[in-house]
């Protein structure tokens, strides 16, 4: 009995090292299509509000792509694009109000990180953005100067969509064993 235990734990260590290892899906947690719910948000003054905002955010290798769409509070059509890494380098910021503008990202962690906004180099807001733990709300926090004004604001996102690939269905897992 005992050499039985010992041969099967022999076969399954062997096995078990043979095995490659699966790589887990580490996806940033603020990858995906993320929608304002202003009813939840708050700033101040009140009349710096946007009518709505979608932010797509994709990644390709260690570069991140955010895309956002929306309306202004004087009503005015907004599209903005941003590429960066978190380096602490400045990132041209495309469609920003201010032509000469450019972003600086610093990652904290897995779901939190920060971002200055400059204009002509000189730092005008500052940001910080935090995903809950389950995925589903992005939070970020500014504070600084827009349009010339002290603002303060809190905008609170909800997840439309992940980036995340899905998981494959039983019927994809047979045809991917058929073909090896």
């Amino acid at each position: 009995m005992r050499a039985r235990v010992c041969l099967a734990v022999f076969a399954l260590l062997t096995i078990g090292s043979r095995v490659p290892p699966v790589a887990a899906q580490t996806t940033d947690a603020w990858i995906g299509t993320w929608t304002l719910n202003l009813a939840q948000s708050s700033y101040d003054p009140a009349n710096l509000a946007p009518k709505n905002q979608t932010t797509k955010i994709t990644a390709a290798g260690d570069m991140l792509t955010a895309i956002t769409d929306g309306t202004d509070a004087d009503g005015k059509k907004v599209h903005t694009e941003i590429t960066y890494k978190f380096d602490g380098k400045d990132y041209a910021y495309k469609g920003a109000p201010d032509a000469n503008s450019a972003r600086v990202y610093t990652r904290v962690d897995d779901h939190h990180y920060t971002y200055s906004t400059k204009v002509n180099g000189s730092i005008t807001t500052t940001s910080r953005v935090a995903v809950t733990p389950d995925g589903k709300t992005r939070t970020i926090t500014t504070t600084g100067r827009a349009s010339s004004l002290l603002m303060d604001a809190v905008g609170l996102f909800k997840l439309e969509r992940s980036a995340s690939p899905a998981p494959a269905r039983p019927s994809d897992r047979r045809q991917l064993a058929l073909a090896r």
